[in-house]
């Protein structure tokens, strides 16, 4: 008997020592992996006189930049996809314009989903770096077999544009098309109440109408308009058309043809690929023999350094630039999220770096927790007793991405940002006839009339609802009062613009909720100038992304492990009818990051999408 222990108990500890062994070794090894994978680039990508600088529109295009997660996943799965800042876009095309060695910029727009994870917004500050680069005289070709009003948009300031002979133009106008959820939520059994202030907050209406509101087709029609007008003059002027012309191409046209579309001067030349490429090649002096055209990617060349061409600064005085890109919840937040706690900490470190003399905040944000809002916004507004804080709007910052903007020095934005939507909701869910049909029941015991206010297991009575209405009247209070001290106005003229309605970037600045018109570089150049720091600065990104080693080490190593053997990489649905599964699961990840402690929300509706 005791041999049998003996052994039982040196075979459990052998195992246990082999195991401990081989876990090592195989974190070991996976670390080299690692380090092998991202440290065996060459020393830097070369570039060849008379190059032209490709810029594929499918590649992903963000404000932050990657999260340590996304670079485990990337590197553990072997998936390469083409990932890059909007900033670094604009210095990358603004070093091309400098670099005697590119002669110009050759924009592939051939891929299925081209530019359509970004807003019109980001698209414009890109068209002003690319105008730029065309009034230096250098040369931007654009082809594609399909182009669409986002990608033509981009385009449209190319020199030459060219359409495959048997592809297609899309100008039919941008509409916008929200789900409601009612009907399903009423057939299976979901009571739905809401609380709200603001006849203009239609993020509540998927869930408790069948169809847009008045008033919200009124705010939505009115954005839309904005956002359509601002493309057909700015595509209007770079191709030499009326905007006129182009409202009648899409009333009567939507879908022209190649030859179509060069007769309406839309396109330059109507060619295959390989035309193309042999045009490129001349322009670069390539040979003819070669399979194509002297060329580098644009993100290959955005690691090429730019110090001798003006780009790149070396500075112990640094503009940070905070990117705030995602919903606003309360708590830290995942990646992708703009956690209170988080970000709270984040300006407050920023506020004690001695180093650092004036701040950005970038949003990119719908909204989301009105407590995680205002616990932001409070140490925004202490950053700012302390040094400048201006804003940049990006394609959208609107409700509670406004809410963090608006006790800033400066508010910046394009004419066609989505923002505005001030107004505050609640969405109070119950399941009680969902379980009664299949026979479920409730009771309840309690000490106080309102001790069980909180169950999903019944409507809210009339006087819990009167509860929850002062709650939201009073953040709205709360909202109106730091949008009017904030933007020094009258609380009278906000209450009338809020209602919880939208705007363009273009009407916000005529009713005084935006500054200046203009984009991230032009934020960061006031910013510089309001530090009075001259050319004596650098820009500081937060986040901050994570070293190798604590992308190895630490938690997120485990998250992006999880996440291997069930994400598969996201592509846009060709299917009309998958769409619409996609835009519905995009709805219930929303519910999901409704995570405010009171319930109380400062969002822009829901499923505002413009197409």
């Amino acid at each position: 008997m005791t041999n049998f222990l003996k052994q039982t108990f040196a075979s459990l500890i052998g195992s246990l020592l082999g195991l401990t062994i081989f876990s090592g070794i195989g974190t070991l090894g996976l670390f080299f992996l690692i380090v092998i994978a991202a440290t065996s680039k060459d020393t830097g990508p070369q570039v060849k006189n008379k190059s032209m600088l490709v810029f594929d529109l499918s590649m992903k295009i963000t404000d932050s930049q990657p999260s340590s997660s996304d670079f485990l996943q990337k590197t553990l799965s072997g998936v390469n996809e083409d990932q890059i800042t909007l900033r670094k876009v604009i210095e990358t095309l603004e070093k091309a314009q400098r670099d005697p060695r590119i002669v110009g910029i050759y924009i592939d727009a051939t891929k299925s989903g081209a530019a359509s994870g970004l807003g019109y917004a980001s698209l414009k500050e890109i068209r002003q770096a690319l105008d730029k680069f065309r009034a230096s005289g250098k040369k931007i070709i654009a082809y594609s077999t399909d182009w669409n009003e986002k990608e033509y948009y981009l385009s449209s300031v190319a020199n030459n544009i060219v359409l495959n002979p048997v592809g297609m133009m899309e100008i039919n106008g941008l509409s916008s098309q929200p789900m409601f959820l009612a009907g399903a939520l009423q057939k299976y059994g979901v009571g739905v109440q809401v609380v709200r202030v603001g006849k203009f907050k239609g993020a509540v209406e998927p869930f408790i109408l069948d169809k847009l509101s008045p008033e919200n087709r009124q705010q939505t029609q009115k954005l839309l308009d904005d956002v359509w007008g601002e493309w057909r003059t700015t595509v209007g002027a770079s191709r030499k058309i009326q905007p006129q012309k182009l409202q009648a191409i899409a009333d009567s046209q939507a879908i022209l043809e190649a030859d179509t579309a060069k007769t309406n001067g839309l396109v330059d030349q109507v060619a295959y690929q390989d035309q193309v490429v042999a045009d490129l090649k001349k322009l670069t002096a390539s040979d003819q023999n070669d399979k194509s055209f002297r060329q580098i990617n644009l993100t290959n060349y955005a690691e090429v350094p730019g110090k001798s061409m003006g780009v790149e600064r070396n500075s112990e005085n640094k503009i940070a630039v905070v990117y705030a890109e995602g919903e606003i919840v309360d708590g830290k937040g995942e990646d992708g999220e703009i956690g209170g706690d988080r970000f709270a900490k984040i300006f407050n470190k920023i506020r004690q770096d001695q180093d650092v003399k004036s701040v950005v905040l970038r949003i990119n944000s719908p909204g989301g927790s009105a407590t995680a809002s205002e616990i932001i916004q409070r140490e925004i507004k202490l950053t700012r007793q302390t040094k400048p804080v201006i804003v940049s709007m990006g394609d959208v910052a609107a409700s509670g991405g406004y809410w963090i903007a608006s006790d800033s020095n400066r508010i910046f934005a394009e004419p066609n940002t989505i923002t505005g939507s001030i107004g505050v909701f609640g969405v109070l869910f119950n399941g009680q006839k969902l379980g009664n049909n299949n026979g479920i029941t409730w009771d309840t015991v309690k000490t106080a009339q309102y001790a069980d206010n909180q169950t999903v297991s019944r409507p809210k009575s009339p006087k819990e609802l009167q509860l929850y209405q002062r709650s939201v009247n009073r953040i709205y209070n709360m909202f109106i009062n730091k949008v009017a001290q904030g933007r020094k106005l009258p609380q009278q003229k906000v209450a009338e613009i809020a209602q919880g309605r939208v705007w363009s970037g273009a009407a916000a600045k005529e009713i005084g909720l935006v500054d200046e018109i203009g984009g991230l570089n032009v934020a960061v150049e006031y910013a510089a100038k309001q530090a009075k720091l001259g050319n004596d600065w650098e820009v500081a990104e937060y986040p901050r992304v994570t070293s190798l080693e604590e992308r190895f080490f630490g938690k997120k190593l485990q998250e992006a492990q999880g996440k291997l053997g069930i994400e598969k990489t996201q592509l846009k649905p060709n299917n009309p009818l998958l769409a619409e599964f996609e835009k519905l699961q995009q709805e219930i990840s929303v519910l999901n990051k409704m995570n405010d402690p009171q319930g109380i929300y400062a969002r822009l509706p829901f499923n505002l999408k413009i197409d």
